[in-house]
């Protein structure tokens, strides 16, 4: 080998000031060939494997690896740049952030997706079984928790400095299966293999007080100022875990950080040698319960218990570490809200408004009028729900059981709030009564939506009809009394994910008519409104639309074991089972279709596969009941051979992140059935608009604007509007009379009552039957007929394959609106007010490559 083929093979020599930039190797390098050697790299170096022994989990967990370097290099970077610019942080709470599968996403932030396939078939990997390695993290469930997620996306994507702050939940929620046609709840154990996205800092670590007593003293100083301690009755630990959360195109990785509860003494060694095994580690499990699972059943009086103690717990540990970071600057708090905003993602972490009281009053003494100034300008809160009983409610001997002190806490803010009520409204008692953070009307409870509103500077709801309905009903009081703090943030979603990764055919040919750029400005998807009427590129994305259902094809045959018709419509309802998003409006339509189906096989329909997918909670009887009903009509039609080709219904199980990745892009038809009033946004049917799905919805939610964005002649409209729906209620709604009225709802109904889809057994659905006749609270059979009609509205347009597809267009080419990267400039500009850091990757200087807290000793 001659001198100069061995310079050019030899590894290159990095000067110190090199280390951060990321040149063409290994550890930092973005091409095909960097991308292979660190494959490599990682699977004999950390995976301790080689090749040709390496399993498909083995190669992911390489390839994670190696895009996770890529990630921490800009993580370095990106503190190092917040650390000297001590720029404000926005840091967003939430007891769910339903993150999805990392690497896909990554890949496709970084710009590299591509180039990893490659990287891949080079070894004769492919990437997209790669891809399904990756578990589902078990860190969120439904819509609260996914928009959470797309909130941590944009948030990177716009390079605005922000920490998301939850619970490392070590089981999830839980796995769904279904048995004999029923909901059975599994243990997720996704976190059992590791995951090569979490970073564990156990050095960051916080005890938290639960339970026990308060005790009063006075200072012994001259001004003998009172002072309380808590005594706790135990004491948890929690230690932080980080996820970064890399923006699209840029080099900002924002911070996830998730709480993990451990004791703090995990072995009591002098238990052991007595002989007392379970007892040596019985402090650690009662500890490492609080963030086992996902919202513990809550119908006992334990499971309330820890679940209130989850909700202190995260947002104690939160709490504190921005405190740790603040006082690394400052030498007080004085400027606290200066430093960060926290936004309260719903009710679940407004337990944080007493909990800085508590901080800043009684470990660093703050007098109380300056701690509640810094407290109300420091949090913001979002309502996420219109349903009385989900607004929370904790008990009072529950609330003064766990955390003694933050009774006495709201108790004070509470006297001192009413009196500002009295002197706006005097003489006004029944208004002090609705406005108290205490209900003391019966059982006695702790109001937790009244403490984050009177506790925080901006209160916002999640679509234009959701604002409304919060000034005008659930929050009426407090909209009357501080109109300046309420707006509007109706939600949106990433496009990255959603359309990027989930639809690469449909992205691709959106930027090869469009140009680039569209997915950080989702207005230029209006360019895309005069190929509607262009034939050829109708006839593309038919093609695209095929390709995607085919694709879920195959996953329900891999999870349902069944074989769909991919020429059908894909009818789709996927999302959380509860009675007001009216799953059982859809399977009554279903029903209404094959009864029609069976009396005259010769009625001309559009074909269609009807596809459900959600989970009930493990207490939710009239949920699950649903999900019974949807499997047990599915299991009939699916063994009528007369039914072949023209209907078929799917019950898809464990919907989550990875499997709507696979649904959003195949769906013709989405479902947004919910009864006007009562959903506060939805974020599914802007995914599903978004992958070109037609909407058939009521005027509930951000269906409102979907329609004014989409055109009302693009969206299938039914059912009563809010101001109906309260009109009926107020004259009195008998779900009965619409029974007896309607002669095709009563043969519907009657169908399943006698026990035609459960082999004669008429006692399965007997409760769901008499809910329906007697009580109906989200009024069913008052919007069946209006709902049976639409659909045959739906059908006429599926069968006309044009029409069908050029709404489908303008579907897309009108979803701009609804991206998060437009939500969050809105919170950044009109409730944040934070501005963006652009991140550079750079050179170390001499200063930075100073070990300053290690040489002074710091742990």
């Amino acid at each position: 080998m001659n001198v100069e083929m061995e310079k050019e093979n030899a590894p290159p020599v990095e000067a110190v000031g090199d280390l951060l930039v990321g040149r063409e190797e290994r550890r930092t390098g973005l091409s095909v060939d960097a991308l292979r050697r660190a494959i490599l790299d990682k699977l004999v170096y950390v995976q301790a494997r080689f090749p040709q022994v390496a399993t498909r989990r083995d190669c992911f967990m390489a390839l994670a690896q190696a895009v996770r370097d890529r990630l921490l290099q800009r993580w370095v970077q990106t503190a190092r740049t917040y650390r000297d610019r001590g720029s404000r942080t926005v840091c967003y709470m939430s007891a769910e952030f339903l993150i999805g599968p990392q690497l896909g996403n990554n890949l496709i932030n970084l710009g590299i997706f591509d180039k990893a396939r490659q990287a891949t078939q080079e070894f004769g990997l492919d990437l997209e079984m790669l891809l399904d390695q990756e578990e589902e993290p078990g860190l969120g469930n439904g819509g609260l928790g996914r928009l959470a997620a797309c909130y941590l996306d944009s948030l990177a994507t716009l390079e605005i400095p922000a920490i998301g702050y939850g619970i490392l939940y070590e089981f999830g929620i839980f796995t769904q299966a279904i048995r004999d046609g029923q909901q059975v709840e599994l243990t997720d154990k996704w976190l059992r293999a590791g995951s090569p996205w979490l970073i564990h800092r156990p050095s960051i670590a916080f005890d938290i007080k639960l339970g026990g007593h308060t005790e009063f003293q006075f200072e012994a100083n001259g001004e003998r100022r009172l002072r309380v301690q808590w005594i706790p009755a135990k004491v948890v630990r929690g230690t932080a875990w980080d996820m970064p959360v890399l923006g699209y195109g840029v080099n900002t990785p924002n911070r996830l950080r998730l709480w993990s509860a451990e004791a703090p003494e995990s072995f009591d060694f002098a238990a052991f040698n007595a002989g007392n095994y379970y007892q040596a580690v019985d402090a650690q499990i009662r500890s490492e319960t609080i963030t086992k699972v996902l919202y513990p059943n809550d119908e006992t009086e334990a499971g309330q218990e820890l679940r209130l103690e989850q909700q202190y717990f995260f947002v104690a540990c939160s709490l504190k570490d921005m405190i740790r970071l603040q006082l690394q600057r400052e030498k007080n708090l004085d400027h606290f809200d200066e430093k960060f905003v926290i936004q309260l993602n719903d009710t679940h972490p407004s337990i944080a408004v007493a909990e800085l009281m508590r901080l800043l009053v009684d470990e660093y003494m703050m007098e109380w009028d300056p701690a509640w100034a810094i407290t109300r300008k420091t949090f913001a809160y979002t309502n996420h729900t219109l349903l009385p009983e989900a607004l929370e409610k904790w008990r009072l001997a529950l609330f003064k059981r766990v955390l003694p002190r933050h009774f006495e806490i709201i108790c004070e803010i509470n006297l001192r709030f009413l009196d500002e009520v009295r002197i706006r409204y005097p003489g006004d008692d029944a208004r002090l009564r609705r406005m108290s953070l205490i209900d003391e009307d019966g059982a006695h409870y702790v109001r937790m939506a009244n403490l984050a509103v009177v506790g925080s500077f901006a209160v916002n709801g999640v679509a234009r009809l959701h604002s409304e309905l919060l000034k005008s009903d659930v929050l009426k009081d407090f909209y009357e009394m501080w109109p300046e703090k309420f707006n509007n943030k109706t939600n949106g979603v990433t496009p990255r994910r959603f359309v990027v990764l989930a639809n690469p055919t449909m992205s691709g040919l959106i930027e090869e008519t469009i140009g680039p750029g569209w997915v950080t400005d989702m207005t230029r998807l209006r360019e895309l409104e005069p190929y509607a009427d262009d034939p050829a590129f109708r006839e593309s994305w038919r093609r695209i639309k095929t390709g995607n259902k085919n694709r879920l094809v195959g996953e329900i045959k891999r999870f349902v074991h069944v074989d769909v018709d991919p020429a059908s419509m894909f009818d789709v309802q996927v999302k959380r089972l509860h009675e007001y998003k009216r799953q059982h409006l859809n399977i009554l339509h279903v029903v209404s279709l094959y009864k029609r189906l069976k009396e005259n096989p010769d009625l001309v329909i559009a074909p269609r596969t009807v596809i459900f997918g959600g989970k009930a909670a493990p207490g939710y009887f009239m949920a699950k009941l649903i999900i019974r009903l949807i499997n047990a009509v599915a299991d009939v039609i699916g063994r009528d051979p007369a039914m072949h080709g023209k209907l078929q219904v799917v019950f898809f199980p464990n919907y989550n992140v990875k499997h709507a990745q696979s649904i959003f892009p195949a769906a013709d038809l989405s479902e947004q059935i919910s009864l006007a009033g009562k959903e506060a946004s939805g974020t599914g049917n802007m995914k599903f608009q978004m992958n070109g799905a037609l909407t058939i919805g009521t005027l509930d939610g951000a269906n409102v604007e979907i329609r004014e964005e989409v055109g009302d002649d693009n969206f299938f409209l039914f059912g009563m509007s809010t101001p109906e729906v309260i009109e009926l209620r107020r004259t009195g709604y008998r779900p009965r009379t619409y029974y007896d009225a309607n002669p095709h709802l009563r043969e519907v109904i009657d169908l399943i009552a006698s026990g035609f889809f459960t082999k004669g057994d008429r006692e399965i659905f007997r409760p769901l039957i008499d809910h329906l006749l007697n009580h109906d609270e989200y009024m069913v059979l008052a919007d069946f007929q209006s709902y049976i009609d639409c659909q045959a509205r739906v059908s006429e347009a599926y069968l006309d394959v044009d029409r069908w597809t050029r709404m489908s267009i303008l579907n897309v080419a009108r979803s701009g609106f609804f991206s998060s990267d437009r939500a969050i400039r809105e919170y950044c500009d009109e409730i944040w007010k934070v501005k963006p850091v652009r991140i550079e990757l750079s050179y170390l200087s001499d200063e930075d490559m100073q070990f300053t807290r290690a040489i002074a000793g710091a742990d």
